[in-house]
């Protein structure tokens, strides 16, 4: 599949949203499906960092990287988000000038290892000094992300307000010229996109002729101009009048728009809303797709969608064929737009990982940084949760010494630490109770009826007594977790729908007898009395910290707690009763009765104190008059509710 560039000057991140075909599906997900891209090059995002949300960050299946304003609030700012299954950068970075720092370090871009540099910034000297780099970099202006086939910028020009800003405007233009023109010379290709806020030629304005002749200037003088002059100084076909500047003798870069559309009028990129110039196309064409000389013969289009609303500004785009020539062989896209080893012939070897964010991804802010998206609740596998299931814990004698002094070859991970005693025991017993222990709880079965044992509880254990260690609030805590949910964890969202597995009624007599909870099957070879057959059903910590009998040598086994009739684990609810129960939760409340029978009304305590702001109920008939003759008075009855103590509900 091809790859597409779209850049957009968006006008507020979330303007788009309130115009066609964006306000139907308020997503940003939907947006980048519209535009069928693979990289959205944003600006004039006009956000800070505490305005990003969830749905600005986390969009499924996309990454994502700002360059914010350091001081001005609500203005300039650019975002570039890439779509994860297509395109992985391998180095990103903020600021044109490379003075700004990483997250969560001191040390400048510039300064980094040069394995984790994107290089290309300006050396001393090639900058004016009228403006420090400092200030340049302020502003939120640009953004850089490096494939392993070029360096994209992700740019949006100063414009020209007012005359303080011309030192600004041109010192940034400068360092932006230097910075494509040193990537180009260390053998990147470069790809700028953006609001470059600069008017290349005639034909790509309008009613130029008209604006000349007011302020009585010449087409020449028009093209001289610093900003104009700069950019026809570093695109290929641009008009330069005289000779070139120092340092740019040569063009470096292709206006992509202007190569597949070169004699096309009115393509223009943006209009004046306060004249309302959009629906007669009176515009000018400011917003850019240019690429180096070694990377022009990969698109097979570019072109501007006019079409779509959302800012004052139209989206601009090129798109990459699904196969390019390098080296002379024909290389598919997705293998030289992602880190080595990802992709292979255009098909996936891994998928991205976490460790693939760079540290600029917004996605590791501190705020976004492994959050769950919603979708996710709801279509991600559950991963099987460990929590109840039988963890060996060592201790200092795993297995008691026989009688006769010699250890038994017992599996340790078959031991449970509380069915070991201190007293010994006899090779009968530990073989018995690591053949218990071993069985899981859902495997256990039994093959005859089962009879309790009448067996000691280990409190009553003749070992003497261990001084208790003091619990801190994590260990009650998750003592306390453990013995409230005895059965399987919930893992998704989906098992708060699924039914629990129904638990039996215990015996409340033999709650206190843990004896009655322990039921071994009888030793065929055993000739003694037969016990109660009464049984009480308990879980498995129960059963495994139960003592084995010395006269049960055989294998013994338990029975499983019964289930009802056709239950099944993957049932769900039926929706109709879910909605039921839900409305019946949060239906309307029913007002109580009054002691006239009369529905009360509903009043909010305004006196201070401690009932300011409760709300009770009270009868609602009147004090004073009644307007009827024949009751004469009618007083409100002493009915008195506090709506908290009421919970009748519809």
């Amino acid at each position: 599949m091809p790859l597409r560039i779209t850049t957009w000057n968006v006008n507020g991140i979330r303007n788009p949203f309130g115009y066609q075909p964006w306000r139907e599906n308020r997503s940003f997900q939907a947006m980048f499906d519209t535009l069928e891209t693979d990289i959205v090059v944003m600006q004039e995002t006009k956000i800070q960092r505490k305005d990003l949300r969830d749905d600005m960050v986390l969009v499924p299946g996309w990454d994502v990287f700002f360059s914010l304003p350091k001081y001005k609030k609500g203005y300039s700012g650019v975002a570039i988000y890439t779509r994860s299954s297509k395109c992985c950068p391998i180095r990103a970075e903020e600021g044109i000038t490379g003075v700004l720092c990483p997250p969560n370090s001191s040390t400048q871009f510039r300064d980094l290892p040069a394995d984790q540099q994107i290089g290309g910034y300006p050396t001393p000297g090639q900058l004016p000094d009228a403006v420090d780099e400092q200030t340049l970099d302020s502003e939120g202006r640009c953004v850089i992300l490096e494939f392993p086939a070029f360096v994209l910028i992700g740019v949006y020009s100063p414009a020209t307000r007012d005359e303080t800003r011309t030192e600004f405007r041109e010192a940034y233009i400068d360092a932006m010229d230097i910075r494509v023109r040193n990537l180009v010379s260390m053998g990147k290709q470069v790809f700028l996109c953006g609001d470059l806020n600069i008017v290349r030629s005639g034909l790509d304005t309008a009613g130029l002729v008209e604006r000349l002749r007011k302020e009585a200037m010449t087409m020449d003088e028009f093209l001289s101009t610093p900003s104009r002059r700069f950019l026809n100084h570093l695109v290929f076909g641009g008009r330069v009048n005289e000779e070139r500047d120092e340092g740019r003798e040569e063009p470096v870069l292709w206006d992509l728009c202007r190569e597949f559309h070169p004699t096309r009028t009115g393509m223009y990129t943006c209009w004046e809303t306060k004249k309302n110039a959009r629906p007669g196309n009176f515009g000018s064409r400011i917003d850019y797709v240019l690429c180096s000389s070694g990377i022009k013969d990969w698109f097979i289009d570019s072109n501007i969608q006019e079409g779509l609303l959302g800012s004052d500004h139209c989206p601009v785009y090129a798109t990459i064929g699904d196969a390019v020539g390098l080296d002379g062989a024909k290389i598919r896209i997705e293998d030289v737009m992602n880190p080595p080893g990802m992709f292979k012939d255009g098909e996936r070897q891994r998928e991205a990982s976490p460790k693939d964010l760079l540290p600029t991804s917004a996605k590791l802010i501190p705020e976004f940084d492994r959050r769950q998206n919603i979708r996710d609740m709801f279509f991600k596998k559950a991963v099987p949760s460990t929590k109840g299931k039988p963890t060996p814990v060592p201790t200092n004698n795993p297995v008691s010494p026989s009688a006769s002094g010699t250890t038994i070859g017992v599996d340790n991970d078959k031991l449970r630490p509380d069915s070991i005693t201190s007293t010994p025991q006899s090779s009968s017993q530990v073989t018995a109770t690591a053949t218990i222990n071993s069985i899981t709880p859902s495997k256990r079965t039994t093959a005859s009826p089962q009879k309790p044992s009448a067996t000691k509880r280990p409190a009553e254990s003749s070992a003497p007594p261990s001084r208790p260690q003091k619990k801190g609030k994590a260990t009650l805590s998750r003592e306390t977790s453990t013995k409230s949910t005895p059965g399987f964890s919930q893992s998704s969202l989906k098992g708060f729908f699924k039914p629990k597995t129904p638990t039996p009624d215990t015996n409340p007599a033999n709650e206190e007898d843990d004896t009655s909870n322990a039921k071994l099957s009888p030793n065929p070879g055993n000739n003694s009395a037969e016990l109660p057959t009464k049984q009480c059903p308990r879980s498995s910590e129960q059963l495994s910290s139960t003592p084995i009998p010395e006269n049960n040598n055989a294998q013994n086994t338990v029975e499983e707690s019964p289930k009802p009739d056709g239950f099944s684990e993957e049932r769900v609810f039926d929706p109709i009763e879910a909605k039921e129960s839900w409305s019946k939760l949060l239906g309307k409340r029913v007002l109580p009765k009054c002691e006239h029978e009369d529905d009360c009304q509903i009043l909010v305590t305004k006196k201070a104190g401690v009932n300011c702001g409760r709300s009770f109920f009270m009868c609602a008939r009147p004090l004073g008059p009644s307007g009827d003759k024949e009751q004469g008075t009618a007083f409100r009855c002493r009915t008195f509710i506090w709506s908290s103590d009421w919970n009748g509900r519809q």
